[in-house]
C-alpha cells in the first residue's frame, strides 16, 4: 500500500484524528481539496466550547461533548491556544420559557453537566445589561480560537511524520484487496491514484459524497446543507456583554436560537439562524434584509440594542443529516465493516458539537482503527 491510513478532510475533526492516529501509526496522509485547512464548517461557526447540555442522554453527541470539552481545555492550556472559559447564560424571557429551561436543566443533569438556575437579581450581577426572568448558567462553556487550534493539530501531525496533501480533491474510491484505491484531482486538473489500507472519511459537508464513492448508498447519510447567518454588534455596545447569552433552543435542536457569542478579539456576534438550502450549494452570502429579524429576536434579552447597532458579519453551513422538523440526529461514526467495507471509517453529520468534541472524536476513531487493524 502507498499509505497505511488516509484521512479525507482537513477540518478540525480530520486534523484531530490525524494527530491522534499518527501518534501510533506511520505513513498517515490527510487529503484536502482546499489550499489550506479548515476552510468550511470549521472556520465558519461560533467557536464555542459547549458543555453538553442539550443532547439526548446516551448519544455520541452527549458523550463526546462532555469528554471533549475537558480534553479541549487541557489541550489549549498545554499548547497555549487562546481560549476563554467565559461561561454561558440560557435565558428565559417569559413564563413559558421558564418552564422550558427547567427541563433543559434536567437533560443536562442526565449528561453529567451541572447548571445553576438563577433569578433576576443574580443575573443582574453577572450581566447587568441583559433581560431575563430566570437563567441557567453553564460555568464550563467557553470559546476557543479555532484557527490556532487547527494550526497546532496540523503542526503536531506533521511533527509525527504525517503528510498533508492540499488542493487535491477525491474523485473516486474503489475497494481493493486489503484496502482502497483513491483517485485524486489536483489544482491543475490532473488525476492520479494511490492505495491505502484504511480510509477515514472526515469530509464534512461532502462526507456523504465520499461515502457514496466508496459504494455505501444510504439515504440516512445524506447531507442537507443548513445555512446559518451572523450579524455583529457594533462598538461600543459590544462591550456590554461579557459572556455567551443563549435563548431557549429551537424545537428538535435544529438550531439553538439567535444567540450572543463573544470572540477572542472582543467582538460580539448574533446568530446563527437556521435556513435549509434547497440544494447543496456553498452559499456564504449574508442577507442584509434579515437585520430586522435578528434585531427583534436579540432585543428580547438585549434591551439596549438599537436597530443600527448590528451589521452583517458572516455565514456558515452545517452538515445536517436530519430533515427540517425531524428529531435531532446523532453523529454517525462507524467502521463500515458490517456493510462489507472493512477499514472504511465513516464520519457523517459532524455538526455541532464537533469542534468541542474533536479530541474525544479522535480518541474514538483511533479505537476503530486499532480494532480494524487487529481483525485483518
Amino acid at each position: 500500500m502507498d499509505a497505511d491510513i488516509t484521512i479525507i478532510g482537513a477540518g478540525v475533526i480530520g486534523l484531530a484524528i490525524a494527530e491522534k492516529v499518527s501518534e501510533r501509526y506511520g505513513n498517515v496522509f490527510i487529503l484536502e481539496k482546499h489550499p489550506t485547512f479548515g476552510q468550511e464548517t470549521s472556520s465558519r461557526n461560533s467557536e464555542v466550547i459547549h458543555a453538553g447540555i442539550y443532547y439526548p442522554q446516551g448519544s455520541l453527541k452527549a458523550k463526546l461533548c462532555v469528554e471533549g470539552k475537558t480534553l479541549l481545555y487541557d489541550y489549549c492550556r498545554k499548547y497555549d491556544i487562546p481560549y476563554n472559559n467565559c461561561g454561558k447564560l440560557i435565558v428565559a424571557t417569559d413564563e413559558k420559557e421558564v418552564a422550558v429551561i427547567e427541563g433543559i436543566k434536567e437533560t443536562a443533569r442526565k449528561n453529567d453537566v451541572d447548571l445553576i438556575l438563577m433569578g433576576k437579581d443574580l443575573i443582574r450581577e453577572m450581566e447587568p445589561n441583559i433581560f431575563a426572568m430566570k437563567a441557567l448558567v453553564s460555568p464550563t462553556t467557553g470559546i476557543v480560537d479555532s484557527h490556532s487550534l487547527m494550526k497546532r493539530l496540523e503542526t503536531n501531525f506533521l511533527n509525527n511524520g504525517g503528510q498533508v496533501v492540499f488542493s487535491s480533491e477525491v474523485t473516486g474510491i474503489r475497494r481493493i484487496e486489503r484496502g482502497y484505491m483513491i483517485t485524486l484531482m489536483d489544482a491543475d486538473k490532473a488525476e492520479f491514484t494511490f492505495t491505502t489500507g484504511i480510509v477515514i472519511n472526515s469530509a464534512g459537508l461532502t462526507s456523504d459524497k465520499i461515502s457514496e464513492m466508496a459504494g455505501i448508498i444510504d439515504e440516512k447519510l445524506k447531507i442537507r446543507f443548513c445555512k446559518g447567518e451572523y450579524f455583529r454588534i457594533n462598538p461600543p455596545k459590544n462591550r456590554l456583554i461579557k459572556r455567551l447569552v443563549y435563548p431557549v433552543p429551537h424545537h428538535n435542536m435544529e438550531g439553538i436560537g439567535i444567540h450572543v457569542t463573544i470572540d477572542m478579539g472582543g467582538g460580539v456576534k448574533l446568530g446563527p439562524d437556521v435556513t435549509y438550502l434547497e440544494s447543496n450549494i456553498y452559499d456564504y452570502s449574508v442577507t442584509p434584509s434579515k437585520q430586522e429579524a435578528f434585531w427583534s429576536s436579540a432585543r428580547k434579552f438585549l434591551p439596549f440594542l438599537e436597530y443600527d447597532d448590528i451589521a452583517p458579519e458572516m455565514a456558515g453551513i452545517r452538515p445536517k443529516t436530519q430533515m427540517p422538523g425531524d428529531p435531532i440526529r446523532d453523529f454517525y461514526i462507524k467502521d463500515e465493516c458490517a456493510r462489507g467495507f472493512r477499514g472504511f471509517i465513516n464520519l457523517v453529520g459532524m455538526e455541532s458539537p464537533g469542534l468541542t468534541s474533536c479530541i474525544a472524536i479522535a480518541n474514538y476513531v483511533l479505537k476503530l482503527v486499532v480494532n480494524s487493524k487487529e481483525k485483518r
